[in-house]
C-alpha cells in the first residue's frame, strides 16, 4: 500500500503486508499525514482496507475528504497502477526477494530512488519529491497549489493553422 501525492507522483508513505487487514494501510496513512499534512481530497480504491471505519476515520479526524465516487475511476488509479508496474518491472522481478524482510528493505531503497533520483517525463524530467517540495513551497507562500500539474485539468488549446488547399 502506498500513499501518493497526485500532482508530484511522490510516494509519501508505504507499507508491505501479506494480509488484507486495514491496519497496515492505516499506519501508512497516519505516517503520511504526520510528515506531509492533510490532503484536501484523498482518492482511494474501493477495497475493504480503504473503506473500513478505521481508515476513513483517520482521514475524517484529520479534516480530509475521501473520494471514492467512481467518476473517472480509471484516472483515479492510473498513477498508482503505473507505480506498481514500475516497481515490479524495475525492482521486484529483477531481484526476486527471498523473504518479506529482504523485500521490505529492497522496496524501501527503490522508493527512495523513485522519489529522489528517478526522472519522470510527465514532470518535466524532474524527480517526484523535487516537484512535491516546489508545490509545498508555493502553497506555504500563499500561492496556487500544484493541482495544475494534474492531467485531468483543462489543457491549453493550441491553434493549428488551416491546411492549404
Amino acid at each position: 500500500m502506498a500513499v501518493i501525492d497526485w500532482a508530484s507522483r511522490a510516494v509519501l508513505s508505504w507499507r508491505l503486508s501479506n494480509t488484507m487487514d486495514a491496519s497496515f494501510c492505516v499506519a501508512a496513512l497516519e505516517e503520511a499525514l504526520a510528515r506531509y499534512g492533510k490532503p484536501a481530497i484523498f482518492n482511494t480504491d474501493q477495497g475493504s482496507q480503504f473503506t473500513s471505519a478505521d481508515f476513513t476515520g483517520v482521514l475524517v479526524e484529520a479534516g480530509g475528504r475521501v473520494s471514492m465516487d467512481g467518476r473517472g475511476r480509471w484516472m483515479d488509479n492510473v498513477f498508482i497502477e503505473r507505480l506498481w508496474r514500475s516497481l515490479k518491472h524495475e525492482d521486484v522481478y529483477l531481484k526476486g526477494y527471498a523473504d518479506s524482510r529482504e523485500a521490505r528493505a529492497g522496496i524501501g531503497a527503490y522508493f527512495s530512488f523513485y522519489n529522489e533520483r528517478r526522472l519522470h517525463q510527465a514532470l518535466g524530467y524532474r524527480a517526484p519529491m523535487a516537484v512535491w517540495r516546489e508545490g509545498a513551497a508555493r502553497t506555504a507562500c500563499g500561492q496556487a497549489d500544484n493541482a495544475h500539474a494534474l492531467t485531468t485539468c483543462p489543457q491549453e488549446q493550441k491553434q493549428t493553422p488551416p491546411l492549404a488547399a
